[in-house]
């Protein structure tokens, strides 16, 4: 998938006020410092379209961003809130379930997880919470360049392992490094065939 233009469209506060458009949205999610502006703007080979939702107040909101005029691409802010207030946290919350319950347009939701680590907690209960949830998603490995290959694979492996503990198999998974524009082509290619999928359906 060739992307040819990408524009900031709208920043909203709950799921009622994001666009009123029928057009697929692909959701990316992740904790907080996962890399997510930075692989956003890699997709979209723009160094400042993310930066458009880290104006203030901005990241505590439900970014969207029209892709080629046929498509979302949906920034929603990081879970794991770190430094927030008690009732901070619990409204981002409910923002983030919100859109990802009700929105009747998203086909795919996108979680980051930082290859680096070892699988987290909080990743892992957010995986689980999308899968009782029947919420389709895929997994995005993001910092791989901070790694040689041959731990990259040890550690997506060990995550594997982790995740088959409770899963029947694996979701479909994407390696990447924002730096090196590793795997752009491969989750452009897979937001592309469920496209078309849609298209044909």
């Amino acid at each position: 998938m060739e992307i040819k233009t990408a524009e900031f469209t709208l920043s909203s506060p709950m799921v009622s006020m994001c666009p009123k458009d029928t057009k697929p949205e692909y959701a990316f999610i992740g904790r907080s410092n996962v890399g997510k502006s930075s692989l956003i703007n890699m997709l979209c080979r723009n160094k400042r379209l993310a930066k458009t939702s880290a104006t203030p107040g901005k990241t505590l909101l439900i970014n969207h961003f029209i892709i080629n005029r046929e498509w979302y691409l949906v920034d929603l802010p990081g879970y794991g809130f770190a430094k927030r207030s008690k009732s901070e946290v619990q409204r981002l919350d409910q923002m983030i379930r919100g859109y990802l319950l009700e929105r009747e347009q998203l086909v795919n939701v996108f979680v980051l997880v930082d290859v680096r680590l070892e699988p987290q907690a909080i990743d892992l209960e957010f995986i689980n919470w999308l899968g009782v949830s029947s919420i389709p998603f895929a997994i995005i490995f993001t910092k791989a360049d901070k790694l040689s290959t041959l731990k990259v694979r040890q550690n997506v492996e060990a995550y594997k392992t982790k995740m088959l503990e409770t899963w029947e198999e694996m979701p479909p998974y994407f390696i990447t490094s924002a730096e090196k524009q590793d795997g752009r082509d491969d989750v452009l290619g897979y937001i592309e065939q469920i496209n078309k999928g849609l298209l044909d359906g």
